[in-house]
């Protein structure tokens, strides 16, 4: 782990006691900060107790003994309103912190020999995928690469630091929004589209959250920024005009001067003199589509920011294994194939994997976001047949009448089965893609369990044919 490094004798409050939570109080405790954990629901408090830790009611504690509070990122800030948490803060003048906040002023005291260097990767879309690709690069090219944040371990979880550790974090809105000092030697702003706006307020609220990943960087630093929405054209001409870094542009729908770009998923680096072609990324079987060619400009390009080699970036970008509940292919049966996109939560995400295939069964539905579908209506005429579940049914079949043909089915397990009689009968090649536009809440604890009740369901539906023979 990493002990958090400049509250030694000092008593900080935990909040939240899931993953990041319980890193967080381990690694301060390892600092030799005293840590006071609470959490609003029971079973957190009884796991931290078997843990070990000693829990301290926040809601009698006398806050003036706290030199500061370490959040969960999931705890609200500011909306749709502050958490109690956050408005008993503010009125004893208690800190507020993240973990990232945490490990970024422990990254900042220590000696400029023993600092890692720090590779911080946001967008509203394939923030995960991005992270692990860097990683993967880096791991390629024999640099002692942690990987954490809002994927895998939390931050604090990691190895501990030391000067040749490179560490590649996933950083969500909801982190940034609690994180002042991270200095990255490489920052990715992938894309921006709406989304969250029920905990950051409004777009601008959103946008300004994303933009945090930007800060303190300075000369020696490098900042990739996808080019491919409005919001990063903006913020990428607004900071290439401070002058204060050096800026990558990416893109994969359109060639620039001075960036990395994929077009019809040839990949080209435009950084030098001139245009070079690095490799063609259609090649790499774990990065289908357009919004993938995105991810591994901004990879490749994160990469050179490190000091990787063109080649050597080259070749682990199509080596890249890729990840689960991210336009996964759980199982083919017959000829029909199965692609879990669990990880596509909102419609922005979801237009990614529609258009990757022309034709396809769509799962779709669960915990609505603020728009619902009707961006993706000029994908609809892609879709054979559209499987809807969980809360978002109703609305989604409103959106889809006359457009696409509906079957409302409630359950995964249901759309799946559903869908490969459909399939099946139609004869030929066919993909059963989930890629539900929606949150999981309603029916799951998070996108990956939404994603193996899928892939369970398709391992249901193999086994049942094998029983009959006619796998």
């Amino acid at each position: 782990m990493n002990p958090v490094r400049g509250f030694e004798g000092r008593t900080v409050a935990v909040f939240g006691l899931a993953r990041t939570g319980l890193a967080a109080a381990r690694a301060l405790q390892a600092g030799k900060a005293k840590v006071a954990l609470w959490d609003d629901k029971p079973a957190a408090r009884e796991a931290a107790k078997a843990e070990g830790f000693k829990l301290t009611d926040l809601t009698t504690a006398d806050w003036s003994d706290f030199a500061a509070i370490m959040l969960s990122p999931g705890v609200p800030l500011t909306h749709p309103k502050p958490h109690w948490t956050v408005e008993k803060a503010k009125a004893e003048g208690v800190e507020i912190l993240g973990d990232i906040e945490l490990f970024a002023r422990t990254v900042n005291a220590a000696p400029e020999h023993k600092r890692p260097k720090v590779v911080a990767i946001t967008g509203t879309n394939g923030k995960s995928t991005t992270t692990a690709l860097i990683g993967h690069i880096c791991a390629e090219a024999g640099r002692d690469v942690r990987i954490g944040g809002n994927i895998g371990l939390g931050v604090l979880g990691l190895d501990d630091m030391h000067g040749g550790a490179v560490y590649v974090l996933e950083l969500s809105s909801y982190q940034l929004d609690l994180t002042a000092s991270l200095k990255a030697d490489v920052s990715v702003l992938l894309n921006i589209s709406p989304d969250h706006l029920e905990r950051h307020g409004d777009m601008e609220g959103y946008v300004a959250a994303k933009r945090r990943i930007l800060l303190n960087q300075g000369k020696g630093d490098t900042a990739v920024i996808g080019v491919d929405d409005a919001w990063g054209q903006q913020i990428c001409t607004e900071i290439m005009a401070a002058n204060r870094r050096t800026v990558v542009p990416v893109s994969a729908s359109k060639a620039i001067g001075r960036g990395v770009y994929a077009l019809d998923g040839l990949l080209y680096d435009a950084t030098g003199e001139r245009a070079a072609e690095v490799c063609d990324l259609k090649r790499a079987r774990s990065l289908p589509g357009r919004h993938n060619w995105q991810n591994g400009a901004a990879a490749y390009a994160a990469a050179r920011g490190l000091g990787i080699a063109p080649e050597q970036a080259a070749r682990a970008l199509l080596t890249f294994p890729g990840l689960a509940h991210r336009m996964e292919t759980v199982g083919v049966i017959g000829k029909v194939r199965f692609v879990n996109d669990s990880k596509a939560t909102n419609a922005d995400a979801a237009r990614q994997a529609l258009s990757s295939y022309p034709k396809v069964y769509w799962i779709a539905g669960g915990q609505p976001k603020t728009g619902g579908i009707e961006d993706l209506d000029d994908l609809f005429p892609r879709v054979i047949r559209a499987y809807l579940v969980g809360e978002a049914e109703a609305a989604f079949a409103a959106t889809l009448k006359g457009k696409a043909d509906v079957r409302r089915c409630g359950t995964i397990a249901a759309a799946a089965a559903a869908a490969f009689k459909d399939a099946r009968a139609a004869g030929g090649e066919a993909v059963v893609l989930l890629s539900p536009a929606c949150a999981s809440f309603d029916q799951f604890a998070d996108f990956e369990q939404r994603g193996e009740a899928f892939r369970a369901a398709v391992q249901a539906i193999a086994a049942g044919q094998a029983a009959k023979g006619t796998a």
